[in-house]
C-alpha cells in the first residue's frame, strides 16, 4: 500500500519527474505476488490502483535510492545490516500522529478495518515523507545558489 500511496501523492504534487519509487520486502516469501485483495480494495476506494508485484530487496537498492524506508522495527533492523544508516528510516517517523510505537501493523490476519487503519497511517506518513524530501531539496537548492 505504501508504494501505491506514495505514487499517488507524487503525481498529485507534480513530482513525478523528480522522485522514483519502488518497494521490496526483506523476506522472499511473497516474491511475484500482487497486493492483498483487501489492500487493493481499500486503496481503490481512495482513488489509488495497486499494481506492484512483490520482490525482495537487494544490495543495488541501497545504491539506487536516497531513502530506504522500513515499515517496522524488525525490517528496519534487517535492512540496517546492509543499508547506510543515513538513508534508512521508519515510515511512521514521518507520521505526525505517531506516538511512541513507530511500527506499521501488519493487517494481513485481520479484517478490512485493519487495512483501513494502515491506509490512514501510511497516507499521513507518505505526506510527511514527501514534505521532508521537498524541504531537504529546497534547502539543498538554496545552498547551491550561494
Amino acid at each position: 500500500m505504501a508504494e501505491g500511496i506514495l505514487q499517488h501523492l507524487v503525481k498529485e504534487r507534480g513530482l513525478i519527474q523528480s522522485i522514483e519509487l519502488d518497494s521490496a520486502g526483506t523476506g522472499a516469501y511473497h516474491i511475484g505476488n500482487g497486493p492483498d485483495a483487501r489492500a487493493k480494495e481499500v486503496c481503490l476506494a481512495n482513488g489509488i490502483t495497486l499494481q506492484h508485484l512483490a520482490r525482495q530487496v537487494n544490495r543495488q537498492d541501497f545504491e539506487a535510492f536516497d531513502y530506504i524506508v522500513a515499515m517496522d522495527k524488525s525490517n528496519y533492523e534487517n535492512l540496517k545490516k546492509i543499508a547506510p544508516h543515513d538513508r534508512l528510516y521508519l515510515m511512521r517517523s514521518f507520521d505526525p500522529l505517531a506516538k511512541g510505537d513507530l511500527n506499521v501493523p501488519d493487517p494481513y490476519y485481520g479484517g478490512i478495518e485493519g487495512f483501513n487503519e494502515v491506509y490512514e497511517m501510511l497516507y499521513r506518513a507518505a505526506n510527511g515523507l514527501l514534505d521532508h524530501i521537498e524541504k531537504r531539496e529546497q534547502k539543498n537548492s538554496f545552498h547551491d545558489e550561494e
